[in-house]
């Protein structure tokens, strides 16, 4: 992949990789090394220079990109929340009157957020605030997960969606999302190594390719 014209360098070139569904696929790299066009590209944000991507073997197409877009959840590092309640946060996008609120609280619980949610006076009618002001980094990373959740995506991509919080959070985060269904493809961007420890398969970027690909234990003991 490269941007615009032939005088522009690779950002990728031969890449090959296959994502199984259900697994968790672990991403690293140095900044600038295509960790986020990685994601942009199978998001469908970004269409591949030469190359396809393909789902269950069918290629990705201007005609149907809409409807693979609407399997894929994105959890980014600052989640954007909206200053209304929890649940219209968890039903982004949903006009009030239109939100299922058994859906929401079944995904508040897969996310780990729902016995917080509980303890507020208002419950799930409780205003978060201006872009989340009355809640810590951890809980706005939950109603991301709780919001992706609700979408039913089959694919939920984390871009670096912990990074920017301290060690004991990030570790409760993380417990949330390796407990979600075995059925769900998690993409995870991470700075860390330890981070994706949990994941099936880690790949590093750097120089335009994968420089290293294989479980966690291979990626520490450098056997890739």
């Amino acid at each position: 992949y490269r941007f615009s014209d032939e005088k522009t360098p690779w950002i990728f070139k031969d890449i090959n990789l296959t994502i199984p569904k259900g697994s968790r696929l672990g991403i690293i790299g140095e900044t600038g090394s295509g960790k986020t066009t990685f994601v942009d590209l199978l998001m469908g944000l970004l269409e591949p220079v030469e190359g396809a991507i393909s789902v269950d073997g069918v290629k990705l197409t201007e005609s149907n990109m809409q409807d693979w877009q609407l399997h894929i959840a994105h959890v980014p590092q600052g989640v954007y929340l909206a200053d209304s309640s929890i649940a219209e946060n968890i039903a982004f996008g949903v006009a009030k009157e239109e939100i299922d609120m058994d859906r929401v609280v079944a995904c508040a619980k897969r996310a780990h957020i729902h016995d917080l949610i509980e303890s507020w006076t208002e419950k799930y009618e409780e205003f978060v605030g201006e872009r989340g002001v009355k809640l810590s980094g951890g809980q706005i990373q939950r109603i991301g997960i709780a919001r992706a959740l609700y979408k039913r995506a089959d694919v939920i991509v984390f871009d670096e969606a912990t990074s920017a919080l301290d060690s004991v959070t990030e570790q409760s985060v993380m417990e949330a999302i390796e407990s979600l269904s075995s059925d769900l493809t998690i993409v995870m961007i991470a700075h860390r190594l330890n981070t994706l420890r949990n994941c099936d398969q880690i790949i590093r970027f750097g120089k335009g390719t994968i420089l290293q690909q294989g479980s966690y234990a291979e990626l520490v003991d450098g056997k890739t």
